[in-house]
């Protein structure tokens, strides 16, 4: 039997040439998209046979094999994709490729003139993306057969410009046969390795296999569609190896599924290294985002905030266009939906790990603690989970052992309105300041910030569980009595007060005052840092960032302790022996700065030293 020869030739409504002349012409960069749009439906195809199957008794060409073969011809220069979906009838043709109806095309003609966006942002957003063919092809030609038994054979074929044909055919298999006719200058898209790329990139977990030029391409599984009681300990490995591109196992894995606000399928891992601590920079973002197992981006920058940079693995929601574009990507309502939803998910999870298996989490928080200091500092919408996430040492804790701000608060005293805490490079370097003293003596625990911004990330918290966090170093503390009283007499009248004025003409403008105070059990004195003023950290990361500029000027409050023998001997000297008395208060004093991180001049404090010690030797 022959095939009717009677051609119908239809112009394309006056909407869809618009659109057609958007996508063909448009500044959207990625003409590779194509192949994943072309893909999609397909799958999309498939799918709705798949379903059919369980409700219709009679399929057209049934035994066809559900699978996406697609296949390149370099000396023709074409590219054909072919599914056995659904098909469509005459009428479906028309309504899907020529007309508004069924196309979306409205509301995407809608979108672009409410929005004033680049045209090339909205590129099958309104499920348009059949027309992406047209950024590479002179010409298409579709033949297709719809799954109904007496469905036509049909033909349809279009340049792109103003008419469609679609002309009866002879044995078109059930499904869609889609041969793109490319342009010369896109030639590319006819070699198997580039298409294969494509693929790989963008339609690896399409649930239906992919056929380039006769060899499976998507042969790893989507494994964050699957229920978690269905996936074992091994397949999980093996997709984070797949999906991170890594050879190590992963440290944390976190999977689940919600439906509201926001259709979503999550498998996050935590990988063992974090290599930000080698020096090879900074990590890039190593969650790709997925609508319906078909990859929207392998690195969205938005999708996460940027402290989860450490985190690889799959974000799949079906609520998402399909064509976001990666220039709107951050301001789109449902990525930034997205972004919170799995945060707060992620931040759970890891609070969940940290009270049940505490010596696990605390050697993730060795590694990759600093995104999560990081997260403090720049993420204040989850500042306050982050902050339970934080460990340190504390004066309550042996060597080595960390604690939570938490459990610090348990801790407390129960009229306790602050947490105390003191920066050093070491633990060791902390338990030498003065400072620990005042509080050691009182029972109060201090919490030991030993980590490179440590102190910048707490000063950023400001308190936690309404507990202000204050410096052991700063000059609003005020404390209790001791829980023993010092022992020894307190310097006091006239000779305490000339004293405090005689170290303050010493130390001149970088003293906002020198007073008597009860905090220092051991020590003669030390420099407090003023409520307003700089810290000696803030003094050193303000230089770093800008080293052509001044530092500010040191400010501190000299609080000395009245009880101490060399107080008093001090006070003594001023009459006695003036000049042993300036080398003494001046070395006293460089010692205080350099404790509290505010001595610039460490040679002079040398040579006073030397000179100490040479007056001391004439007697």
């Amino acid at each position: 039997m022959s095939a009717p020869t009677n051609v119908t030739k239809q112009e394309f409504q006056a909407e869809v040439r618009q659109i057609l002349d958007i996508v063909i012409h448009s500044l959207y960069t990625d003409k590779e998209i194509f192949v994943r749009e072309l893909v999609s439906n397909a799958s999309d195809a498939l799918e709705k046979l798949r379903h059919l199957q369980h409700t219709e008794k009679e399929i057209f060409d049934s035994e066809a094999p559900l699978e996406i073969t697609i296949t390149t011809d370099a000396e023709a220069r074409t590219i054909t994709f072919a599914d056995a979906g659904i098909g469509m009838t005459r009428e479906e043709l028309v309504e899907n490729l020529g007309t508004i109806a069924h196309s979306g095309s409205k509301k995407f003609l809608q979108a672009l003139s409410e929005t004033q966006r680049k045209e090339s942002a909205l590129i099958g957003q309104f499920g348009v993306g059949f027309y992406s063919a047209f950024m590479v092809a002179d010409k298409v030609t579709v033949a297709t057969h719809s799954w109904r038994q007496d469905a036509e054979h049909l033909v349809w074929e279009s340049d792109g410009k103003s008419e469609y044909s679609i002309t009866p055919s002879e044995d078109v298999s059930r499904g869609c046969r889609i041969v793109v006719h490319l342009k010369e200058e896109h030639a590319e898209f006819c070699e198997k390795s580039r298409v294969q790329h494509i693929l790989e990139n963008y339609s690896n977990f399409v649930p239906f296999p992919i056929l380039l030029d006769g060899e499976r391409v998507n042969k790893v599984e989507a494994l964050w569609m699957k229920s978690k009681s269905d996936i074992s300990e091994d397949e999980y490995k093996e997709f984070y190896k797949f999906i991170a591109k890594a050879w190590d196992e992963p440290q944390y894995r976190m999977h689940f599924t919600a439906d509201a606000p926001l259709d979503i399928h999550a498998l996050l891992f935590v990988p063992q290294e974090n290599t930000e601590l080698f020096g090879f920079g900074q990590m890039d973002p190593g969650v790709g985002l997925y609508c319906k197992k078909i990859l929207i981006d392998p690195n969205p920058r938005g999708l996460l905030p940027d402290w989860l940079r450490f985190v690889r693995g799959v974000i799949d929601s079906a609520d998402l266009p399909l064509n976001i574009s990666r220039e709107t990507m951050q301001d789109s309502s449902l990525v930034k939906k997205l972004n919170r939803v799995v945060t707060r998910r992620f931040l759970k999870f890891l609070e969940g790990e940290a009270r049940e298996k505490p010596e696990e989490y605390v050697k993730f928080f060795r590694k990759f603690g600093r995104f999560l200091r990081e997260g403090v500092v720049n993420d204040t919408d989850h500042r306050e989970d982050l902050a339970k996430l934080l460990r340190f040492e504390s004066s309550s804790t042996e060597p080595g052992t960390l604690t939570s701000l938490a459990d610090y608060v348990s801790r407390a005293k129960e009229d306790q309105g602050e947490i105390y805490f003191l920066s050093g490079d070491s633990r060791t370097g902390i338990e030498t300041l003065p400072y620990l003293e005042a509080f050691k003596s009182r029972g109060i625990e201090v919490i030991y910030l030993t980590e490179s911004g440590d102190d910048y990330v707490v000063r950023n918290l400001r308190e936690f569980s309404g507990k202000k966090l204050v410096s052991g170093d700063s000059d609003t503390v005020e404390l209790p009595d001791p829980v023993e009283t010092p022992a020894g007499e307190a310097l006091s009248g006239e000779a305490l007060e000339g004293l405090c004025a005689f170290l303050k003409d010493k130390m001149g403008d970088a003293a906002d005052d020198v007073l008597a105070g009860n905090r220092l059990v051991d020590s003669p004195l030390a420099a407090l840092s003023p409520e307003h003023a700089p810290t000696a950290q803030m003094r050193e990361f303000m230089k770093a960032m800008n080293p052509d500029q001044p530092a500010p000027p040191v400010k501190v409050r000299i609080e000395i302790n009245p009880r101490h023998p060399l107080i008093h001997q001090l006070a003594a000297a001023r009459t006695e022996n003036p000049e042993l008395a300036e080398l003494v208060a001046r070395l006293l004093l460089d010692q205080a700065l350099l404790t509290a991180g505010f001595l610039e001049d460490r040679a002079s404090m040398v040579n006073r030293g030397y000179s100490l010690m040479e007056t001391a030797l004439k007697k």
